[in-house]
């Protein structure tokens, strides 16, 4: 059994869809909170007709705020968190997973079924997720993210994981510190591209695509990524249409550094992305480089 939660801003044209989709999961789950951002269009009225014909949907709102991608929207998962492993203390809900999803994801009808399948088939996968598409000229594409690094949306975590690593903490791309924590207490994480969940907009283009890569270059300084990763991501998103993203990351990068802007606290993290997650990288190349040869060798 799982537990989930949705973050909402201003959703009204995604929410029903996304409301179905959890809604008609084979396996639903024994709570769902949905957080309100503060949203001013017609997201507070769907989500409380949610909330009156479904007794395991709950709802809190909080106080209205500008949309925030790097610190606000911490805290307004953790504040769903807290409030979601507080009520389950309270009510006696029991539950194996905790889950979070975006209020622009629709999930197939048996993702959660699916996703706690694997856990079951490997007692130390800590964090999962299904792979994120989208839907590009009428056909779904499988989005470029780090090759098996679980989704920000539609991820799971087990249970004992979650309180393992500290929760969800209050610092920009949480999600990626969860993931790290998760690495180094020998925790597996994994994506999983064959069960699918399609994001109705691009990743990082809710306040548009240009300021959503700044935002990623910020907090991949904030994160203190080594420069050569930086490059890497530079090079990676210019070659992708739109090719600007790339110029837009490495804004985002480039001005807290002349700032020299204050990094994370947390030394694991640090130390992490500076040396850890470069040599990660490297043979995450040397693999597809192997694996592009021995397909050219048996295909000739």
């Amino acid at each position: 059994m799982y537990v989930l939660i949705t973050p909402v801003k201003d959703e009204e044209k995604l929410l029903c869809d996304v409301a179905k989709s959890v809604i008609n999961q084979t396996v639903k789950p024994a709570l769902w909170l949905i957080i309100d951002d503060g949203s001013i269009d017609s997201s507070p009225k769907i989500i409380h007709n949610l909330v009156s014909r479904y007794s395991w949907i709950k709802t809190i709102r909080l106080p209205p705020h500008p949309r925030d991608i790097i610190f606000h929207v911490s805290y307004v998962y953790r504040s769903g968190f807290d409030f979601l492993l507080k009520y389950c203390k309270r009510k006696n809900i029991e539950y194996d997973f905790i889950a979070s999803m975006d209020a622009d994801t629709v999930l197939e009808k048996e993702y959660f079924e699916k996703i706690m399948h694997k856990f079951e088939t490997n007692e130390k996968l800590g964090i999962a997720s299904g792979g994120l598409y989208h839907e590009i000229n009428g056909k779904l594409e499988l989005s470029g993210q780090a090759e098996n690094f679980p989704s920000g949306t539609g991820r799971v975590w087990s249970k004992e994981c979650f309180f393992d690593t500290s929760g969800f903490s209050l610092e920009p791309s949480a999600d990626s510190i969860s993931n790290v924590k998760a690495i180094l207490r020998g925790w597996h994480i994994q994506r999983f591209n064959e069960i699918q969940m399609v994001e109705k907009r691009l990743t990082s283009s809710a306040q548009g695509l240009w300021k959503g890569y700044k935002y990623n270059g910020y907090m991949a300084y904030y994160l203190n990524k080594n420069p050569i990763l930086i490059l890497l991501n530079v090079f990676n998103y210019t070659l992708k249409r739109p090719h600007y993203t790339g110029i837009a990351f490495l804004l985002g990068y480039i001005k807290p550094v002349i700032n020299n802007e204050e990094r994370i606290g947390d030394k694991e993290i640090r130390e992490y992305y500076w040396s850890h997650r470069l040599i990660e990288y490297k043979e995450l190349v040397i693999n597809r480089l192997k694996t592009l040869v021995s397909t050219t060798n048996h295909s000739a």
